[in-house]
């Protein structure tokens, strides 16, 4: 598979690969299997991704043992991402209690992501969401020190805003932002992705399919299982889902012309948006997983992006990405 570079060194596959949803976030009434899990994760690193994404709050903890399990005949051959940044309580729906970024916290976190993930040295350790309580550089200088330390190689942030990606970026070198980018949730547009590229910072959109949404796979009153997160958000939603809809017959109109599907037309647009653009789509089904991977290989023409583009500037996006809670939480 191609190879992109996230900041200045930091080389990886094209798409790589979302893990949340092997153990986090979607239907917990019938979950994946560990040993199923456990195979689906060595064929993606088989078929040529090199990059996935976990954060210790995910189970929590859970998916790093999973990866950890997983990619241990690969290490070396693959670049692991996690996160800190969340004050967990385990026994909670869902477990974060609330953020927090302090120097402490981070390296704590960071001792625990590796022994779980079976490694020595993380190779990019986002701030899972901006902490208002504790000063950005404060938490760039101590993932800096963990660099120097050699704990760290590469510091990553997650949904942050222009502003406290220029600071961070002053005190240490960020190699790559994490925010939801894809047809349906495009405001990093305007701001977040200049900055990024004027800064040399890599982009890694997470939910590139919409959460599912435009593969055109979920159905109209789809019940989701146990703890699906996408309850909530009001996109799925009665007036707003039907909208939405006119994105999904978009994609298909476009995936007929390309022999595709029109999960892979979303994923061949994010990538054509920037070189340093790395999607990590996940899903639990290796067919999917190849899917997903194919679409690497597909190329979109300026007339294609633009047709896309226009298109969905004139259908508009109904409801929010998230619930008003999670929203508090991103910078905008």
């Amino acid at each position: 598979m191609e190879k992109r570079t996230l900041g200045t060194s930091l080389e990886v596959s094209a798409i790589g690969f979302g893990c949340m949803g092997l153990s986090f976030g979607y239907n917990r009434t019938s979950p994946i299997e560990r040993a199923d899990a456990i195979v689906l994760l060595r064929q993606t690193a088989e078929a040529g991704v090199t990059f996935f994404d976990t954060a210790e709050v995910y189970g929590p903890w859970t998916n790093e043992e999973l990866l950890g399990e997983a990619l241990a005949p690969f290490r070396g051959k693959v670049v692991i991402a996690t996160k800190f940044g969340f004050d967990i309580d385990p026994g909670a729906t869902p477990p974060m209690k609330g953020l927090d970024s302090r120097p402490e916290t981070i390296r704590k976190v960071a001792e625990a992501s590796c022994k779980r993930l079976g490694v020595d040295c993380l190779d990019l350790f986002y701030q899972h969401r901006v902490d208002p309580a504790v000063p950005i550089e404060d938490v760039a200088g101590t993932v800096g020190d963990l660099v120097r330390e050699g704990k760290v190689r590469h510091f990553g942030l997650s949904e942050a805003g222009v502003d406290t990606i220029r600071r961070a970026h002053a005190v240490h070198p960020v190699a790559a932002l994490q925010s939801e980018y894809s047809l349906w949730t495009r405001d990093v547009e305007k701001e977040v992705l200049p900055t990024c590229k004027e800064l040399g910072i890599g982009f890694v959109p997470f939910s590139p399919l919409g959460k599912g949404f435009l593969t055109g796979t979920i159905e109209a009153g789809k019940q989701f299982g146990e703890g699906d997160i996408r309850t909530a958000i009001p996109r799925f939603q009665g007036d707003a889902y039907d909208h939405n809809l006119a994105l999904v017959r978009l994609l298909q109109d476009v995936a007929a012309e390309k022999q595709a599907t029109p999960g892979q037309i979303a994923l061949a647009w994010v990538m054509a948006q920037g070189p340093s653009i790395v999607p990590i789509p996940g899903t639990t089904k290796a067919h999917r997983m190849r899917e997903n991977t194919a679409a690497a290989a597909i190329t979109l023409s300026a007339d294609d992006l633009k047709r896309i583009a226009q298109a969905v500037d004139n259908i508009g996006v109904m409801g929010e990405r998230y619930p008003a809670a999670a929203l508090q939480m991103v910078q905008k």
